[in-house]
C-alpha cells in the first residue's frame, strides 16, 4: 500500500514511499532520513543519561561499584527493549490514523471509536499535548548544553563560556526556522548516522577492555539493584528513564517516514549503537570511577575530543530541530481539532506540503529555552526537569492505545488490557520515580503543562459556549431564504460567500449585510469549514454542495487535522460539481466578533477573560483560510459570553 509522505513539519523530507518497502530507493532514503529526524533526541541521550544515573546512585555516599554499574546498565538495556522496542516499535507503530501517528492523531482515532463517550480521551489528548510543549522546551536546552559542556573536558578554561555559547547556538537555531530547513535537511540523516557510528565505535573499544559489562543483559542485575538500594534505587530509576526520552518521536513521525523505515533504523542502527555506547561508558566508569563526571566524552582520546564536541553539537542541534518542528506540527493539529486559537502558519516551501513555520510558537519556544538555560545553567540540573513531561506523555499514550486496540482493532477488552497494562505499569513506575524530582526542577514541565492545559480547555469550552449562544440567537437559514425569495431585495452581480461555523443558521454577516446594504448578490453561498478526525481528506470528498433555494447554496469544505485549510483551492474543486466559481467576481463576508464578559457566564470569570484574550490573539480568518484580502468584507458584531 503506497502513501505520499509529507515532509517533517518545518521541513526534513518528502517522498512517495511504499509501506511494504517494495520501492527500495524510497525505503532506504526514508530510513536514512528517519535516523536524522526521528532518533535525534533519543540518540543524544548518551551525553548525559548514564552519568546522571550513576550520580543518582552514588550521590548519597555509595562508592562506584560493579553491582551498581551493572544494575544501572541492565535497567538501561531493558528500558530500551521494553519501552522503545516492544511498546513503540512493535505495537504503537501499528496504531496509525490513516497513516499518521502522534498523540493527537491517536486521540482522534480513540475518541472517534468511542463516539459520544470520548470526552475522557479528549482530556487525555489535551494532557499529552500540553506535556509535549514541556519536552519541546527542555530538549533543545538540555541537548545543546550537554554537548557544549564537552568543551570543559577539552580544557577547564572553557567553563565560563559554556552558557554563552549554548545561548548563541540556540538563538541561531531558532532564527533560521523562518527560512525552512529544506537546504540542510539532506545533511540530517548522514550526520546523525555518522554520530551513531562514532558512539558505537567508542563503546566497542571500552567493552573490549572490560567484557564483564555484557553481564548487564541479564535483567536480574537491574532487579537486584532496585531491591538492594530502596529509595535510592527508585530515585535512580528516574535518571535511567533519560535513555528513552525521545521515544515518542518514533510514533509522532510515523506519517513522515513510514512504519518500515522507522523500525529498520531502530533495530539495525540506533538500538545497537545506543546499547554498545552505554555499555562502553559503564566499562569506563568501572575502570576509572572519576570518569563519572563526564563518561561520554572521556570515552575518546584527547585528539578526538574537540571533533566529538563539534559532532555532538551538530547532533543536538538536529535533535532540537526535530522537536521544534514537532511543536509546529502539534500546534497545527491542535488548532484544527479546536484545542487552540488560529495562529499564523507560513509555508516555507512551495513543493513540500509539510514545511511550515509558526512565528508565535517559535518565539515562545525560544523564550522558554533561554529562560531554562539561564535558570539551570547545567545539563545535570536540567536533567531533573526532563523526565516528568516525557513520562506523563507516555502514560497517556499507553492509556489511549488500550482504547484503540479494544475498539478499533476489535480485540476483547481483556486482551487489550493484558497487552498494554504491563507497559502502563512500567510508565507509571518511571513517572513516580521522576516525581521525586519536582523540587529539583520537575515543577517546570508540570507548571508549563498545567498552563497549556488551561489554555486548551478554556479555548475548547469557550468555543462551544459561544457556538451554542450564537446559535440560539440566529435565524434558521431555510426560513430566511424562503422569505428573501418571496420578497427579494435588490440584486447585484457576482457571488457572495458567507463563512459560518453553523450551516443550519443564517450567518451573522448575511443578516448584517442585508440590514446595512439592503441588497443581495445574484448567487449566495453559505460556507462551512469542517475538520475531519482523519489526518487528510481525499480531494474527492473535500467539497459538498447542497442547494437551499434558487439563489442560495450550502457548501461544506472538509480538511484533515494535518492540513492547512486553503479555501480558494478547495472551492476550485467545486467547478467539477457544476459551480462556476470565479474568485474575481466573488466576495467573502466574514463576521468579526468583539467579545465582552457576561454577568452570568458558563465559565468562571478568569476563564472568560482568558478566552476573550485568546480570541484577540487569534490569527485573522482571512489569512488562516488563505482567502485573498482584496475579496473580503468583514462585518463587526459584539457578543457577550
Amino acid at each position: 500500500m503506497s502513501h505520499t509522505v509529507a515532509a517533517q513539519p518545518g521541513g526534513t523530507l518528502a517522498a512517495t514511499v511504499d509501506t511494504d518497502a517494495s520501492m527500495k530507493v524510497g525505503f532506504w532514503s526514508l530510513a536514512l532520513g528517519s535516523i536524522g529526524v526521528v532518533y535525534g533526541d533519543i540518540g543524544t541521550s548518551p551525553l548525559y543519561a548514564l552519568r546522571e544515573a550513576v550520580l543518582a546512585a552514588t550521590g548519597t555516599g555509595n562508592p562506584v561499584s560493579q553491582p551498581i554499574v551493572l544494575g544501572i546498565l541492565s535497567l538501561i538495556i531493558w528500558a530500551l527493549l521494553l519501552v522503545v522496542t516492544a511498546k513503540y516499535v512493535l505495537i504503537l507503530l501499528r496504531a496509525d490514523n490513516k497513516g499518521e501517528g502522534g498523540t493527537l492523531a491517536l486521540m482522534a482515532l480513540a475518541s472517534r471509536s468511542l463516539m459520544r463517550r470520548g470526552g475522557i480521551v479528549i482530556l487525555l489528548g489535551i494532557i499529552s499535548g500540553a506535556l509535549f510543549y514541556g519536552d519541546a522546551i527542555i530538549t533543545p536546552a538540555l541537548s545543546v548544553l550537554s554537548a557544549i559542556e564537552g568543551l570543559k573536558v577539552v580544557t577547564p578554561a572553557f567553563d565560563a563560556y559554556v552558557v554563552p555559547l549554548t545561548v548563541l547556538v540556540l538563538v541561531i537555531l531558532f532564527m533560521v526556522q523562518s527560512r525552512g530547513t529544506a537546504s540542510v535537511a539532506a545533511f540530517f540523516g548522514p550526520v546523525t548516522l555518522f554520530w551513531f557510528c562514532a558512539i558505537a565505535g567508542a563503546g566497542i573499544w571500552h567493552i573490549g577492555q572490560n567484557p564483564a559489562v555484557l553481564l548487564a543483559f541479564n535483567p536480574w542485575y537491574g532487579v537486584s539493584f532496585l531491591l538492594h538500594h530502596g529509595l535510592v534505587g527508585f530515585y535512580t530509576l528516574g535518571a535511567v528513564f533519560l535513555v528513552v526520552t525521545g521515544a515518542e518521536a518514533l510514533y509522532a513521525d510515523l506519517g513522515h517516514f513510514g512504519r518500515g523505515p522507522i523500525r529498520f533504523a531502530w533495530l539495525v542502527v540506533v538500538l545497537p549503537a545506543l546499547t554498545v555506547n552505554y555499555l562502553g561508558q559503564g566499562a569506563l566508569v568501572l575502570a576509572d570511577p572519576k570518569s563519572v563526571e563526564n563518561p561520554f566524552f572521556l570515552l575518546y582520546p584527547d585528539w578526538a575530543l574537540l571533533p566529538m564536541v563539534l559532532l555532538a553539537t551538530a547532533a543536538t542541534v538536529i535533535a532540537s530541530q526535530a522537536v521544534i518542528t514537532g511543536a509546529y506540527s502539534l500546534t497545527r493539529q491542535a488548532i484544527q481539532l479546536g484545542l487552540l486559537p488560529r495562529l499564523e502558519i507560513r509555508h516555507t516551501s512551495e513543493a513540500l506540503f509539510g514545511q511550515i513555520y509558526m512565528p508565535r510558537v517559535n518565539t515562545l519556544l525560544l523564550v522558554g529555552v533561554l529562560l531554562l538555560v539561564a535558570l539551570f545553567r547545567s545539563s545535570s540540573a536540567l536533567a531533573s526537569a526532563y523526565g516528568i513531561a516525557v513520562t506523563g506523555t507516555m502514560v497517556v499514550t499507553a492509556m489511549m492505545a488500550i482504547v484503540v486496540i479494544w475498539r478499533v482493532w476489535h480485540w476483547p477488552l481483556i486482551g487489550a488490557l493484558a497487552l498494554m497494562l504491563p507497559f502502563v505499569f512500567i510508565d507509571f513506575t518511571f513517572l513516580s520515580a521522576n516525581l521525586l524530582k519536582i523540587v529539583e526542577g520537575g515543577w517546570m514541565p508540570l507548571a508549563l503543562g498545567a498552563l497549556v492545559m488551561a489554555v486548551m480547555y478554556t479555548w475548547r469550552r469557550g468555543s462551544r459556549l459561544l457556538f451554542e449562544k450564537t446559535r440560539r440567537q440566529e435565524t434558521p437559514l431555510e426560513s430566511l431564504v424562503k422569505s428573501l425569495e418571496k420578497k427579494p431585495p435588490a440584486r447585484v452581480p457576482g457571488t457572495a460567500v458567507f463563512l459560518t461555523s453553523d450551516p443550519v443558521s443564517a450567518p451573522t454577516a448575511l443578516l448584517h449585510s442585508l440590514k446595512h446594504y439592503k441588497v443581495l448578490h445574484e448567487k449566495n453561498v453559505i460556507l462551512t469549514i469542517e475538520t475531519a478526525d482523519t489526518p487528510r481528506v481525499d480531494p474527492a470528498e473535500r467539497v459538498r454542495i447542497e442547494p437551499v433555494g434558487k439563489t442560495f447554496s450550502r457548501v461544506v469544505l472538509r480538511f484533515g487535522f494535518m492540513e492547512t485549510p486553503n479555501v480558494p483551492k478547495a472551492l476550485a474543486i467545486a467547478r467539477k460539481l457544476g459551480w462556476q466559481f470565479d474568485i474575481m467576481s466573488t466576495s467573502f463576508f466574514l463576521s468579526r466578533r468583539s467579545l465582552k464578559p457576561a454577568v452570568h457566564s458558563g465559565m468562571p470569570h478568569w476563564q472568560d477573560r482568558l478566552f476573550i484574550g485568546l480570541t484577540r490573539v487569534a490569527n485573522d480568518a482571512t489569512d488562516y483560510f488563505q482567502i485573498p484580502t482584496g475579496r473580503v468584507v468583514e462585518v463587526g458584531t459584539q457578543v457577550t459570553i
